[in-house]
């Protein structure tokens, strides 16, 4: 049945303007940026199935168009408005760290982070390179690698600090395994990185990992 066809106090866009969007679940949320569905299914149907095969909607908010637009259903226009959807969070949050110091909106950056990370199918390193006051200067993707392990250079990460002119750094770094534990080889490079950096008087503040809705810190844990 389409929605256009429910009664109109259970139709998603209405219950979003009556009863605000954290009313909606996450396909309705969904159903509201797709507007329509498809042959023989509603738009909350899609948004139900894309959850499904992007294995939550942390997956999903990391899925590239191509990906979206193979879905059954999903044409270009309709994978174009969910990239969009998702950049437009991604830069919001961006612009949000760049006004106010990283260390005094945690959930920000985790928010970020997840946005950025979560769900990618292969390991990526990244860094949030912040000034003096802890403002985020420009976040950089810095290595990518494989679904196990990822080569992250000290040498070219310190090239990246300097051309930032970065006082201080956040690293990040995905576990497409969806388990948020630090290995030894993490532990071990998060020491090598914060010892080089010291040389050019450039903070090591945090490290996280990311595996799909789970961040951990590493200055949490006392490993920072």
């Amino acid at each position: 049945m389409a929605i256009t066809d429910w009664p109109i106090n259970e139709r998603p866009r209405e219950r979003l303007m009556t009863q605000g969007a954290g009313a909606l679940s996450d396909a309705e949320l969904i159903a509201v940026c797709l507007r329509t569905g498809s042959a023989g299914r509603s738009a909350v149907d899609l948004g139900r199935e894309l959850i499904q095969r992007f294995d939550g909607l942390a997956g999903l908010l990391a899925a590239d168009r191509m990906s979206i637009q193979a879905v059954k259903g999903l044409g270009s226009a309709k994978a174009a408005q969910l990239v969009a959807v998702t950049e437009l969070a991604r830069r919001s949050l961006a612009e949000r760290l760049q006004s106010r110091s990283a260390l005094t909106s945690p959930q920000s950056v985790r928010d970020y982070l997840r946005l950025a990370l979560a769900g990618r199918p292969h390991e990526v390193f990244l860094a949030l390179f912040l000034d003096a006051q802890h403002r985020v200067i420009r976040a950089e993707e810095l290595f990518r690698g494989t679904l196990t392990q990822t080569s992250v250079y000290p040498r070219e990460v310190v090239k990246a600090a300097l051309r930032a002119n970065a006082a201080a750094v956040v690293f990040a770094h995905n576990h497409p395994s969806g388990v948020a534990q630090p290995s030894q080889a993490d532990e071990m490079l998060t020491r090598q990185l914060r010892e080089a950096l010291s040389l050019v008087e450039v903070r090591v503040l945090d490290h996280f990992i990311v595996a799909g809705s789970e961040t951990l810190s590493f200055a949490e844990r006392g490993l920072i």
